[in-house]
């Protein structure tokens, strides 16, 4: 048993050595596809310094297109996210009501809004917006981005937290009401804080691509966000889409890595904290079953 885990058996000598030639061959492939990419750029002449230097030399590039188009992914992605996620979570308990004429309407709106592309129901909202409401031409980019995608991911969040509910044993229901607990109590101080940190790691992935998506009201809707701002540089700074796209690139990485860490740690948080609060009881000393003052054969241990 000592050279098994849980998931797969320990390699033996043969597929150690199959393993390291695998990842050989691939750094080799790697390292091949990366001098072809830079030897085409530079064959374009995407390499010469004066299609980067203004990211490193002009503050204006930063100050005047990066960081507010930064400023509006964030706005809009934060927004979407505290909208989306108790409005998911919502959907998703309610989908687990035991009443029909809770259930079934909220699985038609899951499903509904889980079907359409996210970006048609920005284009969509965009048009609402456009003819039944007066919000200002300068928000209206940001309310129909966000809207689109509150409506999406609302749904798919919805799907995680009924999952994320479902892996609990069935166990720990029959505790609850054994004690007495009602079936709202149920759900929300024993099912949903056992699931969170089941959930976590889905709901990460969900708001990464939250992020992201904020770049489609940007090709569409004239959405000034990040990405959007690439066509601003280019046609200020020259032809340098490549540079562009490459900064723009590495700020969406970083921003999603913060993310992601600031998630893992959370996580690891949660599960030292529910260690914590469980009970250990020393090697000799007797389990309280019937009171204080009694042991578990019944007998009185009280002075």
């Amino acid at each position: 048993m000592s050279g098994t885990s849980v998931l797969y058996d320990a390699p033996g000598a043969r597929a150690k050595r199959r393993n390291i030639l695998y990842t050989v061959v691939f750094l080799v492939v790697f390292a091949l596809a990366a001098w072809w990419v830079l030897a085409a750029m530079a064959e374009k002449e995407q390499l010469a310094s004066e299609k980067w230097s203004p990211f490193v030399t002009d503050s204006a590039v930063w100050t005047t297109y990066l960081l507010p188009g930064l400023w509006e992914t964030l706005t809009a992605a934060a927004l979407s996210i505290v909208i989306a996620l108790p409005f998911g979570a919502l959907l998703g308990i309610g989908r687990l009501s035991d009443h029909v004429w809770v259930r079934v309407p909220v699985g038609v709106v899951v499903e509904f809004f889980r079907s359409i592309p996210v970006l048609l129901m920005m284009v969509f909202a965009s048009a609402l917006y456009v003819q039944f409401s007066n919000v200002s031409s300068d928000l209206r980019p940001l309310y129909a981005v966000v809207t689109g995608l509150v409506l999406y991911n609302a749904s798919v969040i919805a799907e995680i937290v009924r999952a994320g509910i479902l892996t609990l044993p069935n166990g720990q229901t029959d505790a609850a009401k054994a004690i007495g607990m009602r079936k709202g109590q149920t759900m929300s101080y024993v099912l949903l804080p056992q699931a969170v940190t089941a959930m976590l790691p889905a709901l990460v992935s969900q708001l990464v691509v939250v992020v992201k998506d904020t770049a489609l009201g940007g090709a569409m809707l004239g959405f000034s966000e990040l990405l959007a701002q690439n066509r601003s540089i280019t046609a200020n700074y020259g032809a340098n889409t490549i540079a562009t796209l490459v900064v723009i690139a590495l700020i969406y990485i970083a921003l999603n890595s913060a993310l992601t860490a600031f998630a893992s740690w959370l996580e690891r948080r949660l599960r030292r904290g529910k260690k914590s609060t469980g009970e250990v009881l020393g090697a000799g000393e007797p389990h309280l079953a019937y009171g204080p003052g009694h042991t578990m054969d019944g007998g009185n241990n009280s002075a």
